[in-house]
C-alpha cells in the first residue's frame, strides 16, 4: 500500500549542498558520506545501543563493534550513519577499506596511514591531522594566556609557558607513544623558526606516510620506518591530541573485514590475530576514546575460513543470533543486519523524492508525477528484476531513482515516466552480486555482440 502523501511530511531542513551532495552519490550508486540521519531506514532499533556506545566512547571508555550482514543489507551504510551520528556528538572519524593489497589488516602501520588520510571531525575535511595538531597547539596557547602569572601582550612569556604546557602534556604522551612525542615537539621547533618544509616532512611521518627524508627524521631523533609496534602507540598519542584538543574520541571503521577469507593461510591468520589483539587493547582500557567498527558476512564471522578460524578470536566475537531477529540486543558485539524489506525499500524512496522535491524548480510537480504509487510501481519491477531478491535492490533502486526518473522529471517538463521510462538492468552497472540476483549466473547474462 502507498504511505501517506508526501505533502504531509516535514522538510528535511538539509542545506543544498548537503541535499546535493547526497543526490550526487545517488546518481552514481554511492552511499553518501553525509546527511545519512535523513536516509536511514530501518536502523532506529539501534539508536539507543549506538548512541550510549559513543557516550562511553566520549567519557575515555572503548569500545569495539562489529556490523554482520549479507550484502545489500546496507553494512556500509549503517557504519558511515554511525560515523555521523560520531560526528554530530563532536567525535572524529576515520574510515579504511581493508583489501590484501593495499590495506592489509596485519599491517597496522598501513591501517594506520589510511586512517589518518580519512581522520576528521565534523568541521574538517578527511585528511585532517594538521588541523587537530595546530587546535592542540591553540589550546596550549589559550591555556598559559589564561594563566594570572602571564601578561598576555608579552609575546616572549606566553612562548615560554606553552613549551612548558607542551612538556607537560607530551610527558604523558611519551609514555605510550615516545616517538610521536618526540615528533610532535620536533613539528613545534621547526613551525617555531619557520622551517615548513621540515614541518611538513614532519607530519608526513606522524601520519605514517612512508619515503620521509633521512635528514628530516633526524630533526626528531627518529630512524626507520613507521612500523606495527609504532603505529600502535601513535594512535594511542593521537587520542591523547584529540581529547586536548576538545574532540573525545575517535571512531575507527575497519570495512569488508571479510577479504580475509580470500588470502594467504598464514595471512589471515596473522590479520586475525591482529583483530584479536586490537579486541583485547580496547578491551583492556589501552585505547581510551576509541570506538572500532568492522563489518563482515556472517560467512566471515561464522565461516571456516573466517573468525572460527582462531579461537580467542570467535570467543570474543561470539553472540548469541539463535533468538527471533526481533530481540536482537544491539548493545552485544556483533549487530546484525536484517536487510531491505519491500517497505523499507518504499520508505527510502518516498524519502529520498522528497529530498529532491525540496531543492527542484517546480517540487510540487516532482512529487506529483513520481508519487508515492509510481515509486511503488517502480520498486516492485526492480525487485522482479532481481528475482525477490529485495535485499540487494537498494543501491540500483536508489540510482534508478534519482538519475533516470527524478532527473528527468526535473529537466523535461513533458517527461511522464509512466509513459516513456521503461526499467532495464545492464550488467555493466551491477556488482557480482547484484548480477547473480539478476541473471543467476554468468551464462545466463545476455551480451550484446554487435
Amino acid at each position: 500500500m502507498p504511505l501517506p502523501p508526501s505533502q504531509t511530511r516535514p522538510p528535511s531542513q538539509l542545506s543544498p549542498q548537503r541535499r546535493d551532495d547526497i543526490l550526487s552519490a545517488l546518481r552514481r550508486g554511492a552511499v553518501p558520506q553525509k546527511g545519512l540521519d535523513r536516509l536511514a531506514v530501518g536502523l532506529q532499533p539501534f539508536e539507543r545501543a549506538i548512541d550510549e556506545e559513543l557516550e562511553r566512547v566520549s567519557q575515555g571508555s572503548g569500545v569495539f563493534k562489529a556490523i554482520r550482514g549479507e550484502y545489500g543489507t546496507g553494512k556500509t551504510f549503517c557504519v558511515r550513519w554511525i560515523e555521523e551520528r560520531a560526528l554530530q556528538q563532536g567525535l572524529a572519524s576515520a574510515e579504511v577499506q581493508i583489501s590484501e593489497s593495499e590495506t592489509p589488516l596485519h599491517r597496522l602501520e598501513t591501517v594506520y596511514r589510511r586512517a589518518m588520510e580519512s581522520l576528521h571531525t565534523r568541521n574538517t575535511q578527511p585528511g585532517s591531522l594538521q588541523h587537530i595538531i595546530e587546535q592542540w597547539f591553540f589550546t596550549l596557547e589559550r591555556e598559559a594566556i589564561a594563566r594570572p602569572d602571564i601578561d598576555p601582550n608579552d609575546d616572549e612569556a606566553i612562548e615560554q609557558a606553552v613549551s612548558q604546557l607542551m612538556e607537560e602534556r607530551l610527558a604523558r604522551i611519551s609514555q605510550s607513544a615516545p616517538q610521536f612525542s618526540a615528533t610532535l615537539r620536533a613539528y613545534q621547533q621547526a613551525m617555531a623558526r619557520m622551517d615548513t618544509a621540515t614541518a611538513q616532512g614532519l607530519l608526513a611521518w606522524l601520519s605514517g606516510q612512508p619515503n620521509v627524508g633521512a635528514a628530516i627524521k633526524r630533526q626528531a631523533g627518529l630512524k626507520g620506518e613507521l612500523d606495527n609496534d609504532s603505529a600502535r602507540s601513535f594512535l594511542r598519542g593521537l587520542l591523547t591530541i584529540l581529547r586536548d584538543s576538545g574532540v573525545p574520541g575517535l571512531v575507527l571503521v575497519l570495512d569488508e573485514v571479510e577479504t580475509l577469507q580470500r588470502v594467504r593461510s598464514d595471512v589471515r591468520q596473522r590479520s586475525l590475530n591482529a583483530l584479536r589483539q586490537l579486541i583485547d587493547e580496547v578491551d583492556g582500557g589501552k585505547l581510551p576514546g576509541l570506538y572500532v567498527v568492522i563489518t563482515g558476512t556472517p560467512a566471515f564471522f561464522d565461516g571456516p575460513q573466517g573468525v572460527q578460524r582462531l579461537e580467542p578470536l570467535a570467543q570474543r566475537l561470539n553472540t548469541d543470533f539463535d533468538t527471533d531477529p526481533r530481540f536482537d540486543n544491539p548493545r552485544a558485539v556483533q549487530l546484525r543486519l536484517r536487510g531491505f524489506s519491500r517497505e523499507h525499500l518504499l520508505e527510502l524512496g518516498i524519502k529520498i523524492r522528497d529530498l529532491y522535491a525540496e531543492g527542484a524548480s517546480e517540487p510540487g510537480r516532482i512529487c506529483s508525477v513520481v508519487n508515492d504509487t509510481y515509486i511503488a510501481s517502480l520498486a516492485d519491477a526492480l525487485i522482479g528484476e532481481f528475482r525477490g531478491a529485495v535485499q540487494v535492490a537498494p543501491r540500483i533502486f536508489l540510482k534508478k531513482l534519482v538519475a533516470d526518473v527524478l532527473d528527468r522529471v526535473d529537466l523535461h517538463p513533458d517527461f511522464d515516466p509512466l509513459q516513456h521510462y521503461r526499467l532495464t538492468l545492464n550488467a555493466g552497472e551491477l556488482s557480482p552480486e547484484e548480477q547473480h540476483a539478476a541473471f543467476g549466473s554468468v551464462d545466463e547474462i545476455e551480451l550484446d555482440l554487435d
